[in-house]
């Protein structure tokens, strides 16, 4: 079903995302047949590749919930963030996803849900205790912006060949380790080490693809987020707030959250992270402050 909403279509995202997914399914493809030499298994190989996808597919918003202590919340128990989505949604014109929220004091919030019709937008504790009102409407309408353009589910789907390399070079590692010596070992040790090899090639391409994939998408829903509220130094304030803020945040929560940057309105990057753009998940706070100033200059809304 295609989803309408106020939200202006991005044919520069949509080709982006069909370009990656290409790719991908291309990368994919080529890495299912080499374990099929390898392993001489075809019937193994798809019906491993075939669950773990459906299992990321159809469970990866619970996946996250739970990793990020999140839980579904009623009107009742949060009628402020309700209201703010509320809100937006009939602004946009677009059904309105589930909302959760996470005990966590990392100040966040991400989208997830394999469509718009299984989205949730979550939001930790701690981001509702720094930001402002119209702060807080600026990152939700971003998080509703991934939602209503699809690409939650692009990212879920695409980084999947990234988890059955990363799976593959794992189980050929530690069989490897624990193999025994003998000649039929040695064979066996050979298979290992070209499955790992050809797994570890596999992830680092996959790695490539979906970052550059998630740098334009967040700088996508910023674009469509300022233009829904009509406040681009909003969503300024809130990146330039929580970026600050999560340089404070404690070591191991930073750790329990960095699997999932790819999906956070921000990145969870401690102080130390020295993290190039080949390898962000997001672009460059500046790009993202230039294109909200950009932005206000087109509304003629002061910076």
């Amino acid at each position: 079903m295609t989803v309408r909403s106020r939200f202006a279509p991005d044919r520069q995202l949509s080709a982006r995302m069909g370009l990656t997914l290409f790719l991908l399914g291309l990368l994919y493809v080529a890495f299912v047949a080499v374990l099929i030499v390898l392993l001489k298994s075809w019937a193994l190989v798809v019906v491993i590749a075939a669950g773990l996808l459906a299992a990321q597919y159809w469970f990866s918003d619970r996946i996250a919930l739970f990793a990020m202590r999140g839980r579904i919340v009623t009107p009742e128990e949060e009628p402020h963030l309700h209201g703010v989505i509320d809100r937006l949604c009939t602004t946009a014109d677009m059904a309105k996803p589930q909302v959760a929220l996470s005990s966590l004091d990392l100040p966040n919030a991400f989208a997830t849900g394999r469509n718009a019709d299984h989205a949730v937008v979550c939001v930790t504790t701690g981001l509702l205790r720094r930001l402002e009102p119209d702060e807080l409407e600026g990152v939700l309408a971003h998080e509703l912006s991934h939602v209503a353009h699809r690409d939650v589910a692009v990212i879920t789907i695409a980084s999947f060949l990234g988890v059955i390399a990363g799976l593959m070079v794992r189980f050929a590692f530690y069989s490897q380790l624990f193999g025994g010596r003998g000649r039929r070992d040695q064979n066996t040790a050979a298979l290992l080490l070209a499955v790992m090899a050809v797994s570890a090639l596999v992830y680092a391409l996959s790695f490539l693809l979906i970052r550059a994939l998630s740098r334009y998408r967040e700088l996508a829903a910023d674009r469509a987020a300022a233009l829904l509220t009509g406040r681009p130094s909003s969503l300024a304030s809130a990146l330039t707030k929580l970026t600050g803020d999560i340089a404070r945040i404690p070591t191991q929560d930073l750790r329990t959250a960095q699997a999932f940057n790819a999906f956070f309105f921000t990145p969870a990057l401690g102080p130390r992270a020295a993290v190039a753009n080949l390898f962000s998940t997001h672009p460059a706070l500046e790009r993202r402050l230039d294109q909200l100033a950009k932005i206000s200059t087109e509304l003629g809304r002061p910076v």
